[in-house]
């Protein structure tokens, strides 16, 4: 055990041991986070890797072909409070002590994990909030923390649903979009802020546990003085750079470093206010839990043009590069790069488009970040680029199996006819739009963290593209293709099981082990489904 590890594991102890009482009856000790029992999913990723990959072996390869419904369940909001066009759950569940609590915009729901009858409903009142969805809770102690459209951060008692404190994180006025799932690390709630539709300032925030209070706040873009500042015009350019940290971040706690995806800059494809790299936007960036302040940071997009942030999940494992070992974190950007990193430095290690349609840059520069090409950005008559708006990929989970070695995400191979609307000195917001130009197709690609090259790939017919993943140490990975959800063999990429479900999965799969039955769990629309492998007779 390291010195630094040492300490952490005394910090959490003695945290837990001064805790409010009652925070951690029945509850969530900040220690379960380090290394997560099999009968819990207790934050957003399953555990701080990011990896989304599980030690479970009872669902494995030989069996998978049994998974059959073990129950389902649909919940409902009131009109209005659920999301546009009704209840949709995007939230990845959490599981901690036999019970899931998982969110839509202004609902938070409490549900046995081994029946799906529901316990409890919190209903957040109707406010004039962004519903475009929510991501879930984050927990500590007895303790739930979710954020509401309208840009509060609300705790509940995770007994009863019953609401403890509200504090704001932002103005709902300036038309925030409030959807991250909170990470906790130690005695620290850590939030991020979402929207690209006003030139708002983007942020990460830590809040106390107990009470709510600040803690510190890390701007996305640089203030007046601070390094990053020359990469922008002026002062005002980069307060109003937005820079959104739209997904849940990993966390590191060896190093303590909690490791997190920022948005786009604003204006939006007008970038004649800008020049520049705009940091630190489009970028992926290491923070101090503790203190707030940044360590070390890579650009993913400089200067982005194309609405493509690089808020994808960063992947934290240790592997081998060049003979060396090392500590990595990785990231399938939606930029259609793929980049592995020193975690501790920053550095770049490996990187390459992952998709082979991408064409908006011309080269790396010094620190192994693209140099996007200025014949690719959006002009009054249009440019035709790869990949679309969309992405190459998205927010929805990736997933990597420490037993391959392997990283998979869900692709889209797509153009967009990028158009530049607001030739203004001066751009506000969005300065641009982009129109779908074609595709050559959706697949789900096997990466090698090693080499940056695809080992297996399945294209789909129709449908599939940019879907979230779970993996397992039963060889196993599960994913989507429209409503259908499948189990692929994690080393050769053949499919061993698939079902259909009323609606496709709208947020990342979870697996987890209660009474020694292993479940997989995945929402689609308004319900849970929880499946089961037939066991054979005694």
């Amino acid at each position: 055990m390291t010195n630094s590890r040492f300490l952490l594991s005394v910090l959490i102890t003695f945290a837990a041991a001064l805790a409010p009482q009652g925070a951690f009856a029945q509850g969530l000790t900040p220690s379960a986070l380090l290394k997560p029992p099999a009968d819990s999913w207790p934050t957003y990723n399953g555990d701080y890797s990011g990896r989304r990959f599980s030690s479970l072996t009872q669902i494995d390869s030989s069996n998978v072909h049994t998974l059959s419904l073990a129950w389902a369940m649909r919940v409902m909001a009131a009109p209005g409070t659920g999301g546009g066009g009704g209840v949709q759950i995007k939230s990845t569940p959490l599981l901690v002590n036999g019970i899931l609590y998982f969110t839509s915009p202004n609902n938070v729901w409490a549900a046995d994990a081994r029946t799906g009858r529901e316990m409890w409903h919190y209903q957040y009142p109707p406010n004039t909030g962004s519903t475009i969805g929510n991501r879930g809770v984050g927990m500590y102690g007895n303790w739930l923390y979710f954020e509401t459209p309208d840009s509060n951060l609300v705790s509940l008692d995770a007994s009863t649903g019953r609401e403890r404190w509200k504090v704001s994180i932002a103005d709902p006025k300036l038309d925030y979009t409030s959807t991250v799932a909170p990470v906790v690390v130690g005695n620290h709630i850590l939030v991020g802020i979402g929207g690209d539709h006003m030139d708002n300032p983007g942020f990460i925030q830590s809040r106390d546990p107990e009470t709510g209070a600040l803690q510190w706040k890390w701007w996305t873009t640089p203030r007046k003085g601070e390094p990053g500042m020359e990469t922008w015009p002026d002062e005002y350019s980069s307060a109003h750079g937005t820079g959104q940290a739209w997904i849940p971040g990993t966390y590191d706690p060896e190093l303590n470093l909690y490791i997190v995806g920022t948005g786009n800059p604003n204006p939006v494809m007008a970038e004649k206010s800008r020049k520049g790299d705009d940091l630190y936007t489009c970028s992926i960036v290491a923070l101090n839990p503790d203190t707030g302040k940044m360590v070390w940071y890579f650009q993913a997009s400089p200067h982005d043009v194309h609405d493509w942030d690089a808020v994808e999940t960063p992947i934290l494992f240790d592997g081998t590069i060049d003979g060396q070992p090392r500590k990595l974190v990785a990231q399938a950007s939606r930029n259609g790069y793929f980049f592995v990193l020193d975690r501790a430095t920053g550095k770049r290690l490996v990187g390459g488009p992952f998709i082979d349609t991408v064409n908006w840059a011309k080269g790396f520069d010094a620190k192994g970040q693209p140099i996007g090409n200025p014949a690719k950005f959006p002009t009054t008559d249009g440019v035709l680029v790869s990949p679309s708006s969309n992405g190459a990929t998205n927010w929805q989970a990736p997933s990597f199996s420490p037993q391959t070695g392997l990283f998979y995400v869900g692709t889209s191979r797509s153009y967009s006819m990028y158009y530049l609307t607001d030739t203004d000195d001066h751009p506000e917001g969005w300065g641009g739009l982009d129109s779908a130009a074609g595709s050559e197709g959706n697949a789900l690609l096997a990466i090698d963290y090693r080499t940056g090259k695809t080992v297996w790939r399945h294209d789909w017919p129709s449908g599939g593209g940019v879907v979230s993943n779970l993996s397992t140490a039963g060889k196993l990975l599960f994913t989507s293709n429209g409503s259908n959800l499948i189990a692929f063999q994690a080393a050769s990429g053949k499919i061993l099981w698939h079902t259909g479900l009323m609606a496709a999965p709208s947020a990342g799969p979870i697996t987890y082990m209660l009474d020694g039955k292993q479940y997989l769990l995945v929402a689609a629309g308004d319900s849970l489904y929880a499946f089961t492998v037939n066991q054979p007779m005694p």
